[in-house]
């Protein structure tokens, strides 16, 4: 039976070189094009201009309502989209690749990036607060400061940083080419799908795209802080587990003191019953012809040491060793009985 096909799931000997993105021209000029594109698109809204009336002309077209065949398959899709559900598949296929590589660079990229996301396109759509389709109050107005929450598009950022991370912890440059278009894939389709279900304008989702790429675009930047805390959290690691074998090897090692207390009735098995015991004191009446059956006899009294002086009472008392044992009330022998005679 052959094996080798699960030799994958096992741990790697030896972490594997990861080469960490740098911030390289090609880099820069993205990042850069990539903001005076989002600065255009704020501005645009801001103005009233052409864009927002692409988008009024976009929401009374109503796509939901055009196509109605594509809405039960584009609800689910749009899940895609949504941070729960992508951040918990994301991070079990990233902390997998931790657990195998040796290192917890994969979990804390997805966690800075998720932490940029959050920053950066939450306080800007607090900031705007534009309303969105299906709340607008105005024909051809922006909507905006008006205590909404979608510009620009939180569904269509969280696509673009949570698929697009895959393609940037990329080990190798084929799979971050193929990574790379099946992200820009997934993200284009969540946001077109918002559109379509008339829960952004346009504009959000072009804004959305622009501010997921520029979280993945400065990525390079947060390495040596994502480096800094890696280390820390595998020092502290290390100390925990010097620690707990520190505690394991005393507890074997600890001696048990000689001359101790050694308890006077040793503890009964399970399951063991507890043996009847008679007391034969002055009010008992039973001899060991009248013992109750199953009972064990009582104990005699262990005789005393032999003295000259017990010869002279022979006559009147009994021989010490036929009496029976001491009762409570201070008789040797149990009531209704004859005393034995000598010879």
């Amino acid at each position: 039976m052959r094996t080798d096909i699960f030799a994958r799931l096992d741990r790697e000997p030896e972490p594997p070189k990861i080469e960490v993105p740098r911030m390289t021209r090609t880099r820069l000029a993205l990042f850069g094009g990539t903001s005076a594109f989002y600065l255009a698109i704020v501005v645009a809204v801001l103005l009233s201009t052409w864009l927002v009336t692409l988008d009024w002309k976009i929401m009374l077209f109503r796509p939901y309502q055009q196509w109605p065949e594509l809405h039960a398959f584009l609800d689910y899709y749009v899940v895609l989209g949504q941070r729960g559900p992508t951040a918990v598949m994301v991070a079990a296929w990233l902390g997998w690749r931790s657990w195998r590589q040796h290192t917890l660079r994969p979990l804390l990229s997805l966690g800075a990036a998720l932490l940029l996301l959050n920053v950066t396109v939450g306080s800007v759509k607090l900031g705007l607060g534009r309303l969105g389709p299906h709340y607008a109050t105005q024909v051809g107005s922006a909507e905006l400061f008006a205590g909404g929450d979608i510009f620009p598009s939180g569904h269509t950022a969280n696509a673009v940083v949570t698929w697009g991370i895959l393609a940037y912890l990329a080990t190798t440059p084929r799979a971050r080419r193929y990574l790379s278009a099946l992200s820009a894939v997934v993200a284009l389709g969540v946001g077109l799908t918002t559109v379509y279900l008339g829960t952004h304008w346009l504009s959000d989702v072009l804004l959305g795209w622009a501010a997921g790429l520029l979280i993945l675009l400065a990525l390079p930047w947060c390495e040596p802080v994502i480096a800094v805390a890696e280390a820390r959290i595998l020092a502290l690691r290390d100390r925990l587990r010097e620690q707990l074998r520190a505690r394991r090897r005393l507890v074997p090692s600890l001696p048990v003191a000689s001359g101790g207390p050694v308890p006077l009735f040793p503890p009964r098995p399970a399951g063991a019953e507890e043996p009847v015991r008679e007391t034969v004191g002055a009010g008992s009446g039973r001899g060991a012809a009248g013992r109750a059956p199953g009972r064990p006899a009582a104990p005699l009294a262990a005789p005393r040491p032999h003295h000259p002086a017990h010869h002279a009472h022979a006559g009147h008392h009994a021989v010490r060793s036929e009496r029976g044992p001491v009762g409570p009330a201070g008789s040797r022998r149990p009531p209704h009985s004859r005393p034995a005679t000598g010879g």
